[in-house]
């Protein structure tokens, strides 16, 4: 693990604490599970949401494995809500969104148990109403890649 307690390839430690705990999250981090990312950084990776409410649905991580946010580390909390505001900049400047939407789960309704928030594309209209929220699939991987890089060059 770095200093920054960022999932690394090649620690052996984490690799291990990984498997006793099957987070697939870490593995992405980590590179070991195949995921569209948009953006990366020492302390964070985002990274379009495998069942998307709409097409270009980001999540963002940090690359430690923090469960909730209560558990985030205080020198992460500004970084994690300047990456938040990053990507929700994208949704409009590379997705032509008209918004967006930002949520997390803390526990209950957290379908992986590490920190991550969704960051979706909005336009009015869209049918998101509420908590009832339709999920779409990209057509495949080429679509799935096209989206993230719109996002990946919004973000350059």
């Amino acid at each position: 693990m770095s200093a920054s307690g960022a999932c690394d390839e090649g620690d052996s430690s984490h690799r291990y604490l990984r498997r006793m705990t099957q987070c697939v999250f870490c593995s992405i981090a980590a590179g070991e599970t195949d995921a569209a990312v948009v953006w990366r950084d020492d302390d964070f990776l985002a990274f379009l949401d495998a069942r998307p409410l709409f097409k270009g649905h980001v999540l963002l991580i940090p690359r430690q494995h923090v469960a909730t946010l209560p558990d985030l580390p205080a020198e992460l909390r500004d970084p994690f809500l300047a990456a938040i505001q990053r990507l929700a900049t994208a949704m409009i400047d590379g997705l032509g969104a008209q918004g967006s939407f930002v949520a997390m789960n803390n526990t209950v309704s957290q379908s992986v148990p590490h920190l991550h928030c969704h960051v979706v594309p909005r336009t009015k209209g869209d049918g998101l109403r509420g908590f009832f929220w339709p999920r779409t699939k990209y057509d495949d991987a080429a679509d799935r890649d096209a989206w993230a890089e719109r996002i990946s060059s919004a973000l350059q």
